[in-house]
């Protein structure tokens, strides 16, 4: 697992998110959660009525699902860029506009088609009481080619305009996240890449060949207090060993989807690697379990639980 800006544990304000919970084993806790969150879930979609648990901090609080694809978010990403997938400049011009407006319901009112009228895109936008959504994560203002340009600016005009030179980046990233994230940045100059790197790891959903799905990515931010009590308990070397020893473990506990194992290290987002499991979800669930405060967290969105608390992903082989 590698370190780029979507992880500084110096100015990490998450680091220390579980100092004072004591956990004799926080394998189990883990698992135990994802059981429990997934139980829910299919509960409620068979119509059984609310809380479809006992678990008061699960009636209360807003949680991922454990799985990706049944968030609404994900859902409506894969609906706006669908059938995408022969035309990469289109498809990375949709994916970077999705996580530029990261809005479930702006995603679903669009058609994919509109990207390429700026000028209906720009009026049907400013339609909208928010076209996008200003609690999940930030998003700057970006540069191309000494020019600034804002979050409205570079998902209307920008992106089409670019679309052919991202498509090129990215491939001579040859699968690689981290590489493409830091290569796109490195003309963006954003302070916190990390609608970059969601962007880019969606691509891996669409066109495996293009972002490899198992391409290691860095440790989120919010993760990092979960996964150092996992590589303490595990006795592992880094969060890198520690993932891959999770993925292991969590192919006896039944979790499966279609034949895969789905590991999600996140808080905000999720990907489609081939293998993964939720550490964040996990960590906000035990921070209520000490009766800790979670003012600060305002869910713009019914799928979305924590504000800023970076995502990581990691998928074995």
């Amino acid at each position: 697992m590698q370190e780029n800006n979507l992880m500084n544990k110096a100015n990490n304000p998450y680091a220390n998110a579980l100092d004072g919970l004591e956990l004799n084993d926080p394998v189990s806790a883990f698992f135990d959660f994802c059981r429990e969150r997934e139980k829910i879930r299919l509960a409620r979609e068979s119509g059984d009525a609310y809380p479809w648990t006992d678990d008061i901090i699960f009636q209360k609080g807003r949680f991922l699902n454990v799985f990706r694809e049944d968030d609404p978010g994900s859902k409506a990403i894969l609906s706006f860029a669908k059938d995408l997938e022969e035309d990469l400049p289109m498809l990375i011009h949709a994916l970077f506009f999705s996580r530029w407006c990261n809005k479930q319901k702006t995603l679903d009112t669009l058609s994919s088609d509109i990207l390429l009228e700026p000028k209906d895109l720009l009026l049907t936008l400013k339609s909208f009481d928010s076209w996008c959504n200003l609690t999940a994560y930030p998003v700057e203002p970006i540069h191309w080619e000494g020019k600034q340009y804002s979050r409205l600016d570079a998902a209307v005009q920008l992106f089409p305009e670019i679309k052919e030179s991202l498509a090129q980046i990215i491939i001579e990233s040859k699968g690689n996240v981290i590489k493409a994230t830091n290569s796109v940045n490195a003309l963006f100059k954003m302070e916190n890449d990390f609608p970059i790197f969601m962007a880019i790891i969606d691509l891996a959903w669409f066109r495996p060949d293009i972002i490899n799905p198992k391409s290691e990515v860095p440790t989120g931010i919010g993760a990092v207090a979960y996964l150092d009590r996992l590589q303490k308990h595990l006795g592992l070397k880094n969060h890198q060993e520690t993932c891959e020893k999770m993925i292991e473990l969590q192919k006896n506990t039944g979790q499966k989807r279609n034949g895969h194992f789905i590991l999600l290290i996140l808080n905000i987002y999720h990907v489609n690697a081939e293998n993964t499991i939720a550490i964040l979800m996990v960590q906000n669930y035990l921070k209520e379990k000490m009766s800790f405060n979670l003012s600060g967290y305002e869910p713009e969105e019914a799928e979305i639980f924590s504000i800023d608390l970076i995502v990581n992903f990691i998928s074995s082989p």
